[in-house]
């Protein structure tokens, strides 16, 4: 079995270990990568260090001999109700906070992870030639959507992410680096999937921290997933006002799009809210958790990577931004949990709870 029979095998294994997406793409250097340099000077990547890894311009250096790279799609749509909604319907006597819609279920790191690994075990079991094979889901020096789009699962949108034509954009990608010459999903000469976007700007008129400085442009020191998940320590004071109900990640420039509007549902059980909480939780709650009571909620969660320092620090600043909407006797609750905060032997806690306790203080 060679060449273009062996990609047909492999996308069909894919396929059968509930991937909704697959396709295979050469290990080259991709013209979208050029542009990293670039990105990287402006100072875009912000605290994301990683980032600069030099194995990123070529999946060649990521692994000895690499001829292709498989790429695997999973949706993780659900039928729960967009954040936004839930939010415009909360009480002013619960102020609740936003999570992405992809941290509410199990960590899709481990999900997406032991499929892959299953796909390379059946992989070796069907090819007698032996080859090497590396597998990654956000874990490695593979720019994921990039290879996505060269395997032919989409296409580059203006707010950065890949976009699939029918399942929209609510896709985890995951990709297997591997020494066998597999057959590219698109023929020699066949362009990848043509962008689709138009003269729609939806997603950049909509993100209320100005991240997307231009189409295809993301600053990731102003988006607020960056900002709730990776960035270590203080926050801009200037863009805390903005973040809103924001805990943790934020699907705004996903919610806007038409293409989600009208993307199946599949409703996987393992991205569906592991708990009730997390959908649209009680800032107070969320406050009130210790270090310990943290550990073991989000244990197997995609929220462990904002640590609790980083999660008290966001629910603070969701809580300060929701004081003008405050029933009385929510400000009297809040106001009790800030104060306890700011006196926080952690500096950074402390520093916003004292931000968010004066703005509930009026």
């Amino acid at each position: 079995m060679h060449g273009s029979r062996q990609t047909e095998w492999v996308i069909g294994r894919a396929l059968s270990l509930g991937f909704s997406l697959c396709g295979v793409a050469p290990a080259e250097k991709f013209p979208e990568l050029e542009r990293m340099p670039e990105w990287l000077s402006r100072g875009y990547a912000g605290q994301m260090r990683y980032l600069e890894d030099p194995r990123r311009e070529s999946p060649g250096r990521v692994l000895e001999d690499a001829r292709s790279i498989v790429v695997c799609a999973l949706n993780y749509g659900t039928g729960s109700p967009y954040t936004a909604q839930a939010l415009a319907a909360s009480s002013a006597d619960m102020p609740r906070g936003w999570i992405s819609r992809y941290a509410w279920g199990e960590d899709y790191h481990r999900v997406l992870g032991e499929k892959l690994e299953s796909l390379i075990t059946a992989m070796r079991g069907e090819f007698s030639d032996p080859f090497a094979a590396r597998a990654y889901v956000d874990t490695g020096p593979i720019v994921e959507r990039v290879a996505a789009k060269h395997a032919g699962l989409g296409w580059l949108a203006k707010n950065t992410c890949l976009i699939h034509p029918e399942l929209g954009s609510w896709l985890f990608l995951g990709v297997i680096v591997t020494t066998l010459d597999l057959a590219p999903s698109l023929p020699p000469g066949q362009p990848p999937q043509p962008d689709l976007c138009g003269q729609c700007t939806l997603c950049i008129d909509a993100c209320p921290t100005s991240a997307l400085v231009e189409p295809y442009m993301l600053d990731a020191r102003r988006c607020i997933s960056y900002l709730t998940i990776e960035h270590r320590g203080s926050l801009p004071e200037e863009l805390r006002p903005v973040m809103g109900a924001h805990v943790f990640g934020c699907d705004i420039c996903q919610d806007v799009c038409p293409y989600n509007r009208k993307a199946p549902i599949p409703s996987l059980p393992e991205f569906e809210p592991r708990r009730a909480e997390l959908f649209a939780p009680s800032l107070e709650w969320l406050v009130s958790l210790s270090e310990r009571e943290y550990q073991e909620m989000f244990r197997g969660s995609a929220m462990k990577r904002a640590k609790y320092q980083g999660l008290m620090r966001n629910a603070c600043i969701a809580l300060g931004n929701a004081a003008p909407q405050l029933s009385p006797a929510a400000r009297a609750r809040v106001r009790t949990l800030l104060e306890r905060l700011s006196a926080s032997a952690d500096s950074v806690i402390a520093e916003h709870a004292a931000w968010a306790l004066a703005r509930v203080a009026g």
